[in-house]
């Protein structure tokens, strides 16, 4: 949880896309160019993007599908806080396996991630707004958060991209389903 002990959506993305990498896991590999072979990971270590003075630095949460989202947001805290303080270390930056780029938090609104090698996916978030949605009878004002998936082609194809992406979608709507799926 954030200094004021609410929870940040960084920290719940996490907790979401750490079940999703175990319901796809090819999203969850890597290429090793060198002897031509897909290596699946047997473990989900995510990386988020933090802003620091010096760039961008993405320092790793180590086992996300093993934490509640109250650890993670607490863990991703002292993470982000160490980065920008220049105070990680290098096994903090390393071994991830998939990475989340939140730039809501500075006013994005749209972007295209690129992905962090050698990982084949990153998701992006952007700021969160309210938006009128057509319910099928009239428009309804609904909060809407734009997500965004770059993948690597070699690995995943549009498809399975898509289906990923919503089943994220999903969960961020019905949380619930992420007990009941487990």
């Amino acid at each position: 949880m954030d200094p004021d002990g609410k929870l940040t959506m960084t920290a719940i993305l996490i907790k979401v896309c750490a079940a999703a990498l175990r319901a796809f896991p090819q999203f969850n590999s890597s290429l090793d160019l060198a002897r031509k072979e897909m290596i699946l990971k047997d473990y989900i270590h995510v990386g988020v993007a933090v802003d620091t003075p010096g760039g961008l630095l993405v320092p790793v949460i180590r086992d996300a599908d093993r934490k509640g989202i109250e650890t993670l947001a607490t863990e991703l805290n002292e993470l982000a806080a160490k980065t920008r303080e220049r105070r990680m270390s290098p096994a903090d930056l390393e071994g991830g396996t998939f990475t989340i780029s939140n730039l809501g938090g500075i006013g994005g609104t749209a972007f295209s991630p690129i992905v962090y090698a050698p990982q084949v996916a990153i998701l992006g978030v952007s700021r969160a707004g309210m938006e009128p949605v057509w319910d099928g009878e009239q428009f309804q004002p609904r909060l809407v958060m734009p997500l965004s998936l770059t993948y690597d082609h070699r690995v995943i194809d549009g498809a399975d991209g898509a289906r990923f992406l919503r089943w994220i979608c999903q969960a961020i709507e019905k949380p619930i389903n992420l007990v009941m799926k487990g």
